[in-house]
């Protein structure tokens, strides 16, 4: 099975409220997203945002230039109907990341709750950095959140990295500069816990210095 396979298999058996990493509000999302974006104007990307409620709250708040992208169709037609007439106001990505056809330098910021830490082979992972740096300006932002050093090593069925501040930074490599981090536990609708790392980075600028 493939990794579409897979995820619309998890969409076709799992409400999306039942799934592991389900959560009413993306609540330290949208704090980080109103920091660095105040701007509604601004465009973001929402990797991996399925059936994510993140999209609700965005377009709440006033935001009008958001992109949702998932590897599963299902999942986005979750939202789509949850949304009803204001999923129109979002543009709706059903692909692959690694593959997807993205626009250069499209996006301000990219929002990542779903994706990363289930690239568990270096070539996936430089793929996922390819397009970041492809579809991010200079000087716009990444906010990430993986499975921390004590996060889970599986989830859904397939294989997870864990990861620290330091080494999410060094796979995204020193075009980004890491801002800020945080350690949060997220509770499963099963009512297990899993650690999460919050990472925030900001892409340098043509010819900024590493700080």
């Amino acid at each position: 099975m493939n990794r579409q396979q897979h995820w619309e298999t998890v969409y076709g058996n799992k409400a999306s409220d039942a799934v592991s990493w389900y959560r009413p509000h993306l609540d330290h999302s949208l704090r980080v997203i109103e920091r660095v974006a105040p701007d509604r104007g601004t465009a973001i990307l929402d990797v991996g945002g399925g059936a994510s409620t993140l999209v609700d709250d965005l377009l709440s708040a006033g935001y009008r230039d958001l992109s949702v992208l998932d590897i599963s169709a299902q999942a986005l037609d979750v939202a789509r109907r949850r949304l009803g007439e204001r999923a129109h106001s979002a543009t709706w990505l059903a692909a692959d990341l690694l593959d997807a056809p993205l626009p250069a330098a499209r996006y301000q910021l990219w929002h990542d709750r779903a994706v990363f830490h289930f690239l568990i082979q270096p070539k996936q992972q430089a793929r996922y950095v390819a397009q970041l740096n492809h579809a991010i300006r200079p000087g716009g932002y990444a906010a990430m959140a993986t499975f921390g050093p004590e996060g889970p090593m599986k989830c859904s069925g397939l294989d997870a990295m864990r990861y620290d501040a330091d080494g999410l930074a060094r796979v995204l490599g020193s075009d980004w500069a890491l801002l800020d981090s945080e350690l949060a536990m997220h509770a499963t609708p099963s009512g297990t816990s899993q650690q999460f790392l919050h990472a925030l980075f900001q892409r340098r600028s043509d010819g900024a210095q590493a700080r």
